[in-house]
């Protein structure tokens, strides 16, 4: 075990890592616990949840301990992984931070600007690495397609769509359905970070952006680039099953381009990971670390207002 600074600055890592789960949801069951027990690089330490039956749950099914708070786990671990509701997940977040742990989270990092500019700034004074969970930016053979893009000029301009069967009209709910911030925030908040973090790296950053509502948490964005090209996106968790499924297109002088497939996720979790663990070692910043996941939620708030 690497015991943290008495300053509360970041801690060295050895050679294998340890690791801390906070969240016991079907998230954290299906993804980032198998992910963290399958990883060879760090060791698994253990889970803290907010309900005790389930945090020992899960801790049993993989054989590590569990914790009766987050900052036991703090104080024992060189990493923390989230998969928390994220205005849970942002004030601890910045606990960890100030214990000197660095921070695998998950999108988003908040829903309010504000929890999102503190996480971030966190980091940075603690100086402890951060990377936020994309899927599309870990998963293989999407995070590729995406570094491929972004190194090409010329894209005029690009559609994605998320339309996500959560609450399906014609089917049942899925795993994910009763969680409270998703039914409060809807597609925007749960699939709008996943669709912007493939347009950004690509197209540029945004600098004009309009916001209009669908039916049910349908919102569809129009996005103007730093790069000059557009893009809009349509995001949703209520989608009919029939019609559900996720899409990038690009258009452009390099032709036309479509996000590839992918099915892998507790193996992008950690690639995410491994990417964590880079960041921390040698003090490069990751393109999806902390202040991206405040730059997203920055636009997502600007959204949601204008919907307001």
């Amino acid at each position: 075990m690497n015991s943290g600074r008495p300053d509360g600055g970041r801690r060295p890592l050895g050679t294998r890592p340890r690791v801390g789960l906070l969240g016991t949801g079907p998230w954290a069951a299906r993804t980032h616990a198998p992910a963290l027990a399958a990883h060879a690089g760090s060791e698994f330490a253990g889970v803290w949840g907010r309900r005790p039956a389930a945090a020992a749950e899960l801790a049993a099914a993989h054989g590590v301990k569990v914790y009766d708070s987050p900052a036991a786990l703090f104080a024992d671990c060189d990493v923390v992984a989230f998969a928390l509701p994220p205005d849970v997940q942002a004030p601890l977040a910045v606990e960890a931070a100030a214990a000197g742990c660095h921070l695998l989270l998950d999108k988003p990092v908040a829903t309010t600007v504000a929890g999102a500019r503190e996480l971030a700034g966190a980091t940075a004074r603690h100086g402890v690495a951060s990377v936020v969970f994309l899927t599309l930016r870990f998963a293989e053979p999407t995070a590729a397609w995406v570094a491929e893009q972004a190194a090409r000029d010329g894209w005029f301009t690009a559609r994605a769509h998320w339309y996500g069967a959560v609450y399906p009209p014609d089917g049942t709910k899925s795993p994910y359905a009763a969680s409270p911030w998703r039914q409060q925030k809807g597609g925007l908040w749960d699939v709008g970070p996943h669709a912007l973090s493939v347009l950004l790296p690509v197209l540029g950053d945004v600098t004009e952006l309009t916001a209009a509502r669908g039916p049910a948490d349908l919102v569809h964005l129009t996005l103007r680039h730093a790069s000059g090209a557009s893009s809009t996106a349509a995001l949703t968790l209520s989608a009919p099953k029939a019609a559900s499924g996720v899409g990038v297109e690009l258009r452009g002088l390099p032709g036309i381009a479509a996000l590839p497939d992918w099915t892998d996720v507790p193996g992008a979790y950690g690639r995410a990971l491994d990417a964590l663990l880079h960041a921390a070692r040698t003090g490069e910043p990751h393109p999806c670390d902390a202040a991206f996941g405040l730059r997203l939620t920055e636009l997502l708030a600007q959204a949601e207002e204008q919907l307001a």
